[in-house]
């Protein structure tokens, strides 16, 4: 128990991130997003936040969470049961998209701040939970996938290597997310998440698309910043 507690506790001080290790954690984290070797297995993950960015909302919104899965093309879904209409649905439908960018750019500050055990501790609780609501054996892989190494991180890991990790994550997902995203800027797929919010609000789907831009680049803006505030520039 008394090495439970000492492992939720947060870093005494700040992780030193000066040096060319941040660097290439960065530019590591931009080429895993890129780089289509990589990204073919890595856009699960960012595939996997996105269903449980609509099962969080719904949720909190009052909706019951009963399941969800992904597919190997990078699409999923996520099933909550509520009223089929009113506000909380849509943001429900909503949250998808900007959902890996908001938990990466979080990743980044609670990693920069000291955080990183804490955080991972509690995105292990709740992918175990979420374990629970799988429906397929390829969703059921990934969630155990993330689980054992986050799970392996928070335990075994430093304060510093769960930091530069994290911070890795997290530029991850927030890449991810904007290469989710850019699929709809040319063109909304009436059954994308946009299509669906255009046709139950009669807004159209690219001022839908454009609120997620802005969450995103919000998102963005805060890495930028607490990584400049870390390294001291």
């Amino acid at each position: 128990m008394d090495q439970i507690i000492d492992r939720l506790a947060p870093a005494t001080t700040a992780p030193d991130l000066t040096g060319w290790t941040l660097v290439a954690v960065l530019v590591l984290a931009g080429v895993a997003a890129t780089w289509w070797p990589a990204w073919r297995v890595l856009r699960l993950a960012v595939t996997l936040v996105h269903e449980l960015g609509h099962a969080v909302v719904g949720m909190l919104c009052g909706r019951r969470f009963t399941g969800f899965v992904l597919r190997s093309d990078m699409s999923g879904h996520a099933v909550t049961v509520g009223p089929a209409r009113g506000a909380g649905v849509i943001a429900t439908t909503w949250a998808g998209y900007p959902a890996p960018g908001i938990l990466g750019a979080g990743l980044v500050w609670l990693a920069t701040s000291g955080w990183s055990a804490p955080a991972l501790a509690v995105l292990s609780v709740g992918l175990l939970a979420a374990l629970t609501r799988v429906r397929s054996a390829l969703t059921g892989l990934v969630v155990l996938a993330v689980i054992a190494g986050t799970a392996s991180l928070w335990w075994w890991g430093d304060d510093t290597l769960q930091a530069w990790l994290l911070i890795g994550a997290g530029v991850l997902l927030l890449v991810g997310a904007w290469r989710h995203l850019g699929s709809m800027l040319h063109r909304v797929d009436p059954g994308s998440d946009p299509g669906v919010l255009a046709r139950a609000t009669g807004i159209p789907g690219p001022v839908w698309v454009a609120t997620c831009v802005v969450m995103l680049a919000a998102a963005s803006w805060l890495v930028v910043a607490v990584v400049r505030t870390a390294v001291g520039a």
